[in-house]
């Protein structure tokens, strides 16, 4: 998997329990997110110069274990499959120091043409980009 995100855990991010709340684990998923689309060709000029963009339809978070202030966190990334119009990929954010998975989050995505309102097909670049980044991940064995 590819690391996509790291950061850290901030006070300010936890819930009145003192464990990171779940608006930030969405947060830290969408920055990751991100950082994979442009591996596989999604890029902001992509997008920008093209008039695409990617809508999510599909998002299944699997909470493991908490996460505290200060806490370090890394995010692996993985693409799951590859269609014509959609991309489906995982995102595992571990703890940094314990190693142990905190949650995972399994996303859709769709391409689509920001003008016409649309999904649209990839660019071809972006297919085998993506294609070539497909591995397997069980989403219920971690």
């Amino acid at each position: 998997m590819l690391e996509t995100y790291r950061g850290a855990v901030y006070p300010w991010q936890c819930d009145h329990m003192g464990h990171m709340n779940v608006m930030w684990y969405v947060g830290k998923f969408d920055e990751a997110t991100w950082n994979l689309f442009a591996v596989v060709g999604i890029t902001p000029t992509l997008l920008r110069t093209r008039n695409r963009g990617m809508a999510a339809v599909q998002q299944n978070i699997g909470y493991r274990r908490e996460l505290n202030a200060g806490d370090v966190v890394t995010v692996r990334s993985a693409v799951l499959e590859v269609r014509d119009k959609v991309l489906r990929f995982v995102h595992e954010m571990r703890n940094a120091e314990s190693g142990e998975i905190a949650a995972v989050c399994e996303l859709t995505g769709v391409h689509i043409d920001t003008v016409a309102r649309k999904s649209c097909p990839f660019p071809a670049e972006v297919l085998e980009l993506a294609r070539n980044r497909i591995q397997s991940y069980d989403l219920n064995a971690r």
